[in-house]
């Protein structure tokens, strides 16, 4: 599973070749080849970063989910259980608002 070090440094990866098509746009002699080049590499690494994202989401709220489903599992879950339950209605909302 990708940790958020490993999306650092997707992330720093993405700067240096936005910074490189910036550089190609502003002060290159206009290769369209390269940047189609870059913009490609960009791409990849964007597809690569929401992947992580998506993997990190999955593997926080998963638990949260199954931890609904089961209410007799002792003391010790049920302190869990209340935590997931407070944290999985903050992130409906989370999500709610980043849909509208």
């Amino acid at each position: 599973m990708a940790s958020l070090k490993d999306t650092v440094n997707l992330t720093t990866q993405l700067s240096e070749l936005t910074n490189q098509l910036h550089s190609e746009l502003t002060e290159g002699e206009v290769d369209f080849e390269k940047m189609v080049t870059i913009a490609d590499e960009i791409s990849e690494h964007a597809d690569s970063l929401a992947a992580a994202f998506a993997r990190v989401n999955e593997a926080l709220t998963e638990p949260l989910q199954s931890g609904n489903g089961n209410g007799s599992s002792g003391g010790r879950s049920s302190s869990r259980g209340s935590r997931s339950r407070s944290s999985s209605s903050d992130g409906e909302k989370s999500s709610n608002s980043s849909s509208e």
